[in-house]
């Protein structure tokens, strides 16, 4: 089987603000940005790169209760909704840039008992950005 990723979601809170995290801290380009206000669908990924990351709003699945939107926002906001994982040759100097940038460091460049040595941050709607070096 020839599967590759072509998209995940994270949800955002606010997409501006997401919008400049993506594009402008990671350096990653708009593939597409559909929708307006709070209601933006935007697609962004690495330049070179098949894959996307659709920055989608929260909680807009048929279905949900007033109770599950609750519980989502509750765990956005303590980052442990959703995450990515990223890789970098350079773990050392992505960090740098998205720290002077005023990414929210969770985690400095450590390295782990699995054999990874990564960074983390959150992202502005407290999504976890797990990068590691490649």
């Amino acid at each position: 089987m020839d599967i590759t990723i072509h998209a995940t979601f994270l949800p955002h809170t606010d997409p501006d603000v997401s919008l400049a995290f993506y594009r402008d801290l990671l350096g990653w380009e708009v593939r597409a940005d559909v929708g307006g206000g709070t209601h933006r669908w935007i697609t962004v990924g690495p330049a070179g790169s098949p894959s996307s990351v659709v920055l989608e709003p929260p909680a807009m699945a048929d279905g949900l209760t007033d109770a599950h939107r609750t519980a989502i926002a509750e765990m956005m906001a303590a980052g442990s909704y959703a995450f990515i994982t990223l890789s970098t040759p350079d773990l050392d100097g992505t960090f740098e840039k998205l720290q002077a940038g005023g990414a929210d460091v969770v985690q400095e460049p450590t390295a782990q008992p699995w054999g990874a040595r990564d960074c983390v941050f959150r992202d502005p709607a407290g999504n976890t950005v797990r990068i590691q070096e490649a």
